[in-house]
This record gives C-alpha cells, structure tokens and sequence, in this order.
C-alpha cells in the first residue's frame, strides 16, 4: 500500500511547511530551499515490502537540502539513486556527484549538504542487518556513487527504478518481502564486487566469499550442486574453497545444506505455499530424495517437516 502526497496540495502560502514537514517524515530531516518558493511543485509516493522502505521523490525546481545526524535513523542504510537530474553532495569534505543511473549507499551519521537540478530520485532505506555485508566493509563505500549501466549494478538500478510501482501491485506482505529482499540480495553483490576491486586482500577474500554464497543462493534446487562444482565455477580450489568457508564454522557442504533446509523451513511457514506437497519442498531445494530431506530437517529442526508444518498452523 502506497501514500501519495503533492506539494499542490497545500496553499502556496504554506507550500514550503507543507512540503518540509512530509519529506522529514518521509525520508529524513532536512532543511529545504527551492529556487522558485513558495510555488513549487512536487510529488512524493511512499511504502514499504517488508521492512524496505521505499520513496520516490519529484521535485520540479532546482534547489538545496542541509541535514546532520538522524538518530531515528542510525541503525539503518539508504540506497539514493537518480533516474532524471542531476545531484551534488557535499559530505565530510567529500563532494559527490550522482547523475541518473547511480546510485550511492549512504547513512546519516554526518552533517551533508546538497543541491540538485530538477529531478526524480528513489530512496529505498533499510536495517542495517538486512544487508549481507559486514559494516565495518560497508563503511569503505559510504558515498561512493555506483554506475548502474552494467553488470550487477544495472540489475539493482533496474529493480530500484521499478520499485515505486511495484508497491500496489505485489499481491500481499509475503511477496513485498520476497521482493525487497532479492533487490538486497543484488544490492550485496554489487557491492561485493565493488569491494573486490578497491578492497585490500582481507577484503577480496571476504567479497569472494560472499559472490560464492550468492552462486550457491542461485542453485539450491540443483541437486547435483557440490563442493567440487563450486570450486570450479570460481576457479579455485577445492582445498581453497574450504579454507575460505573456515570462518564460517562449518564445511561447504554442511553450510549447502543449512541453506536449502533454512529455505524449505520457510517454504513450509509461507500460507501462501500451504497446498504445495512437503516432498515438493524438498525437492524444490535440493533433497530429491522424501526420506532423506525428513531425516535431516527432523535432525536441524527436531520435527519432520509434515509435522512441522502442522504445528506452525499452515
């Protein structure tokens, strides 16, 4: 469900208060000024999939925006991108120039300034947790604008742009947070690969890492999906692959495993999967076989996932 606001809507003699109040609201506090006050105009359409909140803003004058620290907001990221003008930013001595098709992770834990043409922006915040990245490596791409005309970043540009239109039409809350978290999931391997080229070793390793967990994502349901056949999908080796996997207290295989039961424990939880057969499940995940995937989801979760399925409600 969307909320739609227009600066139009407010008398021009109180157009900017109007306007001020819903954008602190909305995205963040600020200080606004427009080159053409009070008679502005402007759009803003907000909503959220799952705990993705996502804002698309119009503003149809040039104008400048001052902000500091949000404590309401500390615990969270913002993705900024631009689909139509120009923005400059001004952050901790850093100036940061966003044209349309990049975008730019930010937080807001310093004082900012900016100032923008005519533009339509989306903002998309959320926890900090949600993204698969530790934050300590985030931190190196703080304010760092993205091209997203290629690769990875095109995908999250793409899905970014078609969000605000997607917010009446997801069918319900299961899909909205299906939704937000595959633009997280894309947001984390564009970052990842962002960190591989810039990072220092300690760094590429951990991207690595992290491209391969995505790659093993991607091909749970692939029952043939082994460690030997990651290994060579990335051009490593095996022995490699298990070193990298150390930190993550467990063997490849081990963790393989722990993903395709983690996803068929929340297939079995989701009202809207209620009709599809536990042995579908299964095997929709990588355990073709019924015995064997009620033997190991009974060993992580202590009931078999018929049962399971039963007690959760579904």
């Amino acid at each position: 469900m969307r909320v739609h606001y227009r600066a139009e809507d407010a008398p021009v003699s109180s157009r900017v208060d109007y306007w001020q109040e819903i954008v602190n609201r909305s995205v963040a506090p600020m200080d606004l000024r427009y080159a053409c006050e009070p008679a502005f105009s402007g759009e803003l359409v907000q909503g959220r999939l799952g705990r993705v909140n996502v804002t698309e803003l119009r503003e149809r004058s040039p104008g400048e925006a001052r902000g500091g620290p949000c404590e309401r907001l500390a615990g969270s990221y913002r993705v900024f991108m631009t689909t139509h003008g120009h923005t400059i930013a001004y952050r901790g001595g850093k100036e940061i120039q966003l044209s349309p098709g990049e975008f730019v992770l930010t937080e807001f834990s310093r004082p900012y300034r900016c100032v923008f043409q005519p533009r339509r922006a989306i903002c998309v915040s959320f926890p900090k947790e949600l993204l698969p990245l530790p934050e300590h490596e985030v931190a190196e791409l703080l304010d760092v604008p993205i091209p997203g005309d290629e690769g990875v970043p095109a995908l999250v540009t793409s899905l970014i742009e078609r969000l605000p239109g997607c917010l009446d039409d997801v069918a319900g809350a299961a899909d909205g947070v299906r939704l937000s978290m595959a633009m997280l999931d894309l947001l984390g391997i564009a970052l990842a690969a962002r960190m591989d080229r810039a990072a220092p070793p300690a760094g590429r390793t951990r991207a690595l890492l992290i491209r391969i967990q995505a790659f093993v994502e991607e091909r749970l349901g692939d029952p043939g999906l082994s460690p030997a056949a990651v290994a060579d999908a990335h051009h490593i080796s095996l022995r490699y692959l298990y070193k990298l996997f150390e930190a993550e207290g467990c063997g490849v295989a081990d963790w393989i495993r722990r993903r395709r039961l983690e996803h068929c424990r929340r297939d079995l939880l989701d009202p809207v999967l209620a009709e599809r057969p536990v042995r579908a499940t299964g095997a929709r995940w990588g355990f073709p076989d019924a015995a064997q995937f009620t033997k190991l989801f009974r060993a992580a979760y202590g009931q078999p996932p018929a049962e399971f399925r039963r007690a959760s409600g579904r």
